[in-house]
């Protein structure tokens, strides 16, 4: 006699399924967290919204240099020094903010000739940059120049840090408000309803950039009735924010 072996039969999940129905027993689906955050990420729309923000600028930073030329390095050092010291101290007690050194130099002048270089000279310098109120500076340049100044390497205007980080708070708030307009037009086009935001990123609230002074403007030593007019300009400050929201 053959006896014949059979091997257990395996159990598919079709097969289960259908022994379920057919019994009338009833099964809900189950989803994983895996399952779930895949459903979400495809359900959602990413928008990034632009903001900023102008304020008028009301102090002024100043380079204001002393230059001197002569035939001894010493001399020319100390009267560097002299009339440095003469214009720190005219910036100190006009209470200017800021203030510092950005710049001390002392160097050879040479004569190129028939191939051959003599020192001729020394040349020193000494820059010092500060910041002050824009209505305040044009005077206090003309009795800098008095005092031993004679050169202005640079000037620009800019904002009060108090009221810069105001505007980065508005141009953040305006950012916001553009994004959310782009979603509602876009999902309210396609019959859909934004449900949550899930992700924020702020991709930067952008420094301003200091305004210049304009090349035009050129400053020369004041007469004595006469005051350097100098005018400010005004500041953007930009900020980009992006959402990801979930409909």
């Amino acid at each position: 006699m053959n006896i014949k072996r059979y091997a257990p039969r395996r159990l598919t999940a079709a097969m289960l399924m259908s022994a379920a129905l057919a019994s009338g027993l009833s099964f809900a689906p189950v989803f994983t967290p895996t399952a779930i955050a895949q459903e979400n990420i495809m359900r959602t729309l990413t928008v990034t919204g632009q903001g900023q923000e102008s304020i008028p600028t009301t102090q002024t930073q100043v380079n204001l240099g002393v230059d001197v030329q002569g035939t001894d390095a010493a001399a020319v050092q100390r009267e560097v020094a002299q009339r440095t010291t003469a214009v720190v101290e005219l910036l100190r007690s006009r209470q200017v903010e800021k203030l510092e050194t950005t710049g001390i130099q002392l160097s050879p002048r040479y004569n190129y000739e028939n191939g051959r270089s003599e020192v001729v000279g020394y040349s020193g310098s000494n820059t010092v940059s500060f910041r002050i109120a824009t209505e305040n500076v044009g005077s206090l340049l003309d009795d800098a120049v008095r005092a031993g100044a004679n050169q202005i390497r640079g000037i620009s205007f800019v904002a009060d840090e108090a009221a810069l980080e105001a505007a980065r708070q508005r141009a953040l708030r305006h950012a916001v408000n553009d994004a959310q307009a782009q979603a509602g037009t876009v999902l309210g086009s396609l019959n859909l309803s934004a449900q949550e935001v899930v992700t924020i990123q702020i991709n930067g609230s952008t420094p301003p950039t200091p305004v210049p002074m304009p090349r035009a403007a050129q400053f020369s030593r004041a007469e004595a009735d006469a005051v350097t007019p100098v005018m400010g300009g005004e500041q953007t400050v930009e900020a980009q924010v992006t959402l990801q929201i979930r409909y």
